[in-house]
């Protein structure tokens, strides 16, 4: 019986055609109307989805975190066509208050997963930590263990707590290590509002780029300081990235590949 389910899940991975778009940060000290163009190029595409990788809000103050979340769902009204995921950054969830807003506005818990045909979606809630907690780790263990039939699996989180093991090749990681055991090939992460891509073992992390939050470093291109957002097409078991930097008046629109980057920007 689990060799037919399984046949059939395979079969239709085959078949199976999708487009959906990555968001990046929109607040830490956001750029006015970034976020707006941001969402007018990628509906553009007409995405089946859209998953944002947290900082939604500018946040950090229980007074003022629901009408910023209002104001959020005022911009994204006229794309509400286009189902809206949402991970948790740390300008959306520092307190009890602003957790229970996460839940209201995201409809979602801080951590959760989804399919999309047969690809899978887990959503890791780091908001708190620099780090991936025991409990969210045991989380991902947990569901991707009951979707490891899933031939496409992405890991989404706010902060690239990979970064450190990944940029000094460490395979030996708890994330990696279920990443590895799951089959996993993509993990996304934001946070630090620069498109980065690093490999290890075959697996590609993938630090986005900003969706509004202010460009940091030397904010030239080049080196992954711009504003944009990213679409994904998965085609059966293939999966393929386009960087796509904002149009006028906030970037140049320039479009690259996932392998045109690397851990310090442009190849």
């Amino acid at each position: 019986m689990m060799v037919g389910v399984l046949y059939v899940i395979l079969a239709a991975a085959l078949l199976f055609q999708v487009r959906f778009v990555i968001l990046g940060d929109r607040s830490g000290e956001p750029r006015a109307g970034v976020y707006e163009q941001v969402w007018r190029e990628a509906a553009a595409h007409e995405p089946a989805f859209a998953v944002s990788v947290g900082d939604t809000i500018q946040g950090q103050r229980d007074t003022a975190a629901a009408a910023e979340w209002q104001q959020v769902m005022r911009i994204v009204a006229p794309y509400r066509r286009f189902p809206l995921y949402l991970a948790p950054g740390n300008h959306d969830i520092w307190s009890p208050r602003s957790q229970e807003l996460f839940r209201k506005y995201s409809g979602h818990e801080p951590h959760y997963s989804f399919d999309h045909g047969p690809a899978h979606f887990t959503v890791l809630d780091n908001s708190r930590s620099d780090e991936l907690p025991a409990g969210e780790l045991a989380y991902l263990e947990n569901d991707l263990k009951a979707h490891r039939e899933r031939p496409v699996k992405f890991i989404v989180s706010h902060r690239p707590s990979w970064l450190v093991d990944v940029l000094f090749r460490n395979s030996n990681s708890a994330l990696h290590a279920l990443v590895r055991r799951y089959g996993v090939r993509h993990v996304i992460a934001g946070h630090v509002h620069q498109m980065l891509r690093f490999e290890l073992d075959g697996v590609e992390y993938v630090s986005v780029p900003s969706a509004g939050g202010h460009l940091r470093g030397s904010r030239k291109y080049k080196d992954g300081w711009f504003f944009g957002y990213t679409v994904v097409e998965v085609r059966g078991a293939d999966v393929r990235f386009e960087i796509h930097e904002l149009k006028a008046p906030h970037g140049q629109g320039r479009v690259t590949g996932l392998a045109d980057w690397g851990a310090a920007g442009l190849k």
